[in-house]
C-alpha cells in the first residue's frame, strides 16, 4: 500500500505503546488556486498508531498527492493542520485528559529537488500523553 507525501504516527506514554484507533484530521490552510473551501482528509491510527493515507473529508474531493501535485511552483509552500482528538479517545479508556484535542500546524515547501518527481515526505509523530505532549519532524 502506497503512502501519502504526509503522515503521522502516535504513541501513547501513559502505556508505552502505540496510538491506536485516533481519529485524526488534516487540514490544509493555505488556499490553493481553485480551491473554494478548506481541503479536509480523516483517518484512524492503525494497530501501529500510524497513518499512511488519508480520505478525502468530501466525496469527490482530491487525494493529498493530487492536491500537491496541482501548484504550479517547485518553490511552493503551504500550511497545514494535523488534528488529533485526544479528549474522547483518551475518555474511552477510562483515562482523564487535559486536551480535547492537539493540533500541529507545519509548513510543506516545494517538492524535490530539480529533476526529482513528486514532493518530499512529511512524517508528524507525536508523543502523546493526558497531560503533556511533544512533537517533531520526523523522517
Amino acid at each position: 500500500m502506497a503512502r501519502d507525501p504526509i503522515t503521522c504516527h502516535v504513541l501513547n506514554t501513559l502505556t508505552g505503546t502505540p496510538a491506536a484507533n485516533l481519529p485524526v484530521t488534516l487540514s490544509l490552510l493555505t488556499s490553493t488556486p481553485g480551491s473554494q473551501s478548506p481541503v479536509t482528509f480523516h483517518a484512524t491510527t492503525d494497530a501501529d498508531g500510524r497513518v499512511k493515507t488519508w480520505t478525502p473529508a468530501s466525496s469527490g474531493s482530491t487525494t493529498v498527492s493530487a492536491l500537491l501535485s496541482s501548484l504550479p511552483a517547485q518553490d511552493s509552500k503551504t500550511n497545514w493542520s494535523v488534528r488529533f482528538d485526544v479528549g474522547p479517545w483518551y475518555e474511552a479508556q477510562g483515562v482523564e485528559s487535559f486536551w480535547p484535542e492537539v493540533e500541529v500546524k507545519f509548513t510543506v515547501k516545494g517538492r524535490g529537488k530539480e529533476g526529482e518527481e513528486g514532493w518530499r515526505h512529511y512524517h508528524v509523530p507525536v508523543l502523546l500523553g493526558p497531560w503533556n505532549y511533544s512533537t517533531y519532524r520526523g523522517s
